[in-house]
């Protein structure tokens, strides 16, 4: 499934100074009137790495992902993500997959797996014929002519998450992608996931609650407090995961550790 093998589009090079920094947080405030989500945030992220946000609800980490994005302006601090730090800017490096997938029920998986090519000015044909090849590598072969309400909830995180990644841009932003899920059906995901990832050479920025995804998802765990979210502290996870089972991973010596260190900075 990797970018050779079903023939993505490179993003294209960074625009910052150092290629080597895919997004910069410095110093980050966010308020909505008298409450302040976000309060002095900073870390950075390596271009082509993969960080995961977790804390408490309300801590304001989806609020981080959308000034990310651009959606939002921040009152304070700088936002740099490949060079770009205006919304209209940072809003052209990224493409955000939401907690629900979202599909339009009048298409089909298909389509709606190339809706970012269609609003890119990409025409249907060309877009159909770019993206079908990918249903293959994605487990969703036959699949491509049904509806969404024909798909299993994992099969839509599928064709959503191949959604975000037909937008052809060089950060991916994971607001709690399998939040919907059942605990069963998450845990597939995770591992399914988690062979995407190391097949695609994104930058990837993940908000979850779950410390055992952020963990197995992630090359580093950034814990935030409560609300105004703060950086509490920064793990570097560095776990081997090539050619392993989830359950082999999360039942390592290396997992338990890091998660107790996690869920005590959570504390």
């Amino acid at each position: 499934m990797g970018e050779q093998s079903i023939g993505l589009t490179d993003p294209g090079a960074p625009g910052s100074a150092d290629d080597s920094v895919g997004i910069a947080f410095t110093g980050v405030r966010k308020a909505f009137g008298d409450v302040v989500a976000l309060d002095g945030v900073t870390f950075q992220i390596e271009r082509h790495s993969r960080i995961g946000i977790v804390g408490p609800s309300g801590g304001g980490k989806s609020t981080l992902l959308q000034l990310t994005a651009g959606l939002l302006e921040q009152d304070g601090g700088t936002i740099n993500v490949e060079g770009e730090t205006a919304t209209l800017g940072r809003l052209s490096r990224c493409a955000m997959m939401p907690q629900r997938d979202l599909l339009l029920p009048w298409r089909t998986a298909l389509e709606n797996a190339m809706i970012a090519m269609e609003n890119r000015g990409v025409a249907k044909k060309d877009a159909r014929a770019k993206t079908r090849p990918f249903f293959e590598h994605f487990g969703l072969a036959k699949f491509e002519d049904v509806r969404p309400d024909q798909l299993s909830g994992g099969m839509r995180q599928r064709v959503s998450f191949l959604r975000t990644l037909m937008a052809e841009k060089d950060i991916l932003l994971l607001d709690e992608p399998f939040g919907a899920l059942d605990s069963i059906t998450r845990g597939q995901m995770q591992e399914w996931l988690l062979r995407a990832l190391g097949d695609v050479p994104r930058t990837v920025l993940l908000v979850t609650h779950d410390v055992d995804e952020a963990l197995l998802l992630s090359r580093t765990v950034v814990v935030m407090s409560a609300r105004p979210g703060r950086v509490v502290t920064v793990l570097d996870v560095g776990l081997e995961t090539d050619g392993l089972s989830r359950r082999e991973i999360v039942t390592s010596p290396e997992f338990i550790e890091l998660k107790e260190s996690a869920l005590e900075a959570i504390e």
